[in-house]
C-alpha cells in the first residue's frame, strides 16, 4: 500500500517551487491564486528570496504548504494514496491533497496558523531542543521532573525526540538529559515552544478559524499527529487539528501504525527528504521516494 507523507517547517529552501511554476500550467495558476489569497507575492520570496526571507513565519508555513500541495496536484492520476500523513504543518498539506479541505481554505488556515503561532511566540519567550540517543520514556521522565513548562513535542524517530517549553526549563532539562546519557541535547534556533501548552493562545485563535471552515470526508485515511491513528471523520479531523498546536507530534507512532495497517511504500511530497530519513530510521524495510513533477510526464 502507498502512503504519501508531507513535510513540516524547516524543509524550506531558496528557489522552492520554481520548477513546478515553470513546467506546469496548473502549478502556475495555483501559485498565482495563492498570491491573491495571501495579499503578497509569496512566489517572489519562494523563487528568489534568501534563506532569511523564507524564515519569516508568515512565509515559511504557506511556502511549504504550497510546494507540497501544488506538487501533489500536478501528479494528477499518479497521485493514488491509500493513506496520508503530515508532520505538524504537513498535516494541512495532507488534508488538502486527500480532498478533505479545498486549496483555498487550506492556504487560509495555514496562513492564520502561522500568524497565531508568531503571536504566541512573542507573548512569552520559549524554545525547543533536540534530544538524541535516549529512549522516549527517559526523556518524558526528565520533562516531568523538571521545574517549569517542558514537554515532549516531536516524536520523530526512535532515539530522536524534540522537547518544547520555557527557555530556563529547556536549558535545565538539557543538562539533566546529558547526565542521563543523551548523545546530544541541543537547543534549536526556533522562535517558540511549538506543540506545547505555551501555544494555547494560538490554539484558541486557530480553533475559531477551523470551526468556521468546511471539511469533507478525505479520499483515504489520514494518520493525524495527535492520535497516530487512521481518521476519516470530518469532526474528528477538525478536533485533532485544533489539539495539534499544544499536543505532541507522534510521528514515530504514526509511521509504525501506517506500516501495521499495510503501508510498504512512503512517498514524500514537498521540499526536502527529512521524512524519508525518519521513516527509514523507524523501519529499515520501508521503501521511500520523493514525488517529482516528472512522474506526471
Amino acid at each position: 500500500m502507498n502512503a504519501y507523507i508531507f513535510p513540516g517547517q524547516g524543509a524550506q529552501f531558496s528557489g522552492m517551487g520554481l520548477d513546478l511554476y515553470e513546467n506546469s500550467p496548473l502549478a502556475q495558476e495555483l501559485f498565482e491564486k495563492a498570491n491573491d489569497i495571501l495579499g503578497f507575492s509569496i512566489t517572489d520570496i519562494m523563487f528568489e528570496g534568501s534563506a532569511e526571507d523564507l524564515k519569516q513565519t508568515k512565509v515559511t508555513q504557506p511556502a511549504i504548504f504550497l510546494h507540497s500541495v501544488i506538487l501533489a496536484k500536478t501528479l494528477g492520476d499518479n497521485f493514488k494514496p491509500d493513506m496520508v500523513a503530515g508532520h505538524s504543518l504537513g498535516e494541512f498539506s495532507a488534508l488538502v491533497a486527500a480532498g478533505a479541505l479545498t486549496f483555498e481554505d487550506g492556504l487560509k488556515l495555514v496562513s492564520q496558523r502561522a500568524m497565531a503561532m508568531q503571536k504566541a511566540c512573542e507573548l512569552q519567550p520559549s524554545t525547543m531542543a533536540a534530544v538524541l540517543g535516549l529512549d522516549d520514556e527517559v526523556v518524558e521522565k526528565v520533562c516531568n521532573e523538571t521545574e517549569g513548562v517542558v514537554v515532549a513535542a516531536n516524536y520523530n524517530c526512535p532515539g530522536q525526540l524534540v522537547i518544547s517549553g520555557e527557555i530556563e526549563a529547556i536549558n535545565k532539562a538539557c543538562e539533566t538529559l546529558k547526565e542521563e546519557g543523551a548523545r546530544r541535547a541541543l537547543v534549536l534556533p526556533v522562535g517558540g515552544a511549538f506543540h506545547s501548552p505555551m501555544m494555547e493562545p494560538a490554539r484558541e485563535e486557530l480553533a475559531a478559524a477551523i470551526e468556521n471552515t468546511t471539511f469533507s470526508k478525505p479520499n483515504c485515511p489520514i494518520y493525524q499527529n495527535v492520535t497516530a491513528s487512521a481518521i476519516t471523520d470530518e469532526n474528528e479531523i477538525k478536533a485533532n487539528l485544533i489539539s495539534q498546536l499544544t499536543a505532541p507530534v507522534r510521528w514515530t507512532q504514526s509511521v509504525q501504525q501506517m506500516i501495521a495497517d499495510g503501508a510498504s511504500h512512503f512517498t514524500e511530497v514537498g521540499p526536502g527528504k527529512v521524512l524519508q530519513g525518519l521513516v527509514k530510521k523507524i523501519n529499515r524495510e520501508a521503501q521511500t521516494a520523493s514525488a517529482t513533477l516528472e512522474n506526471n510526464a
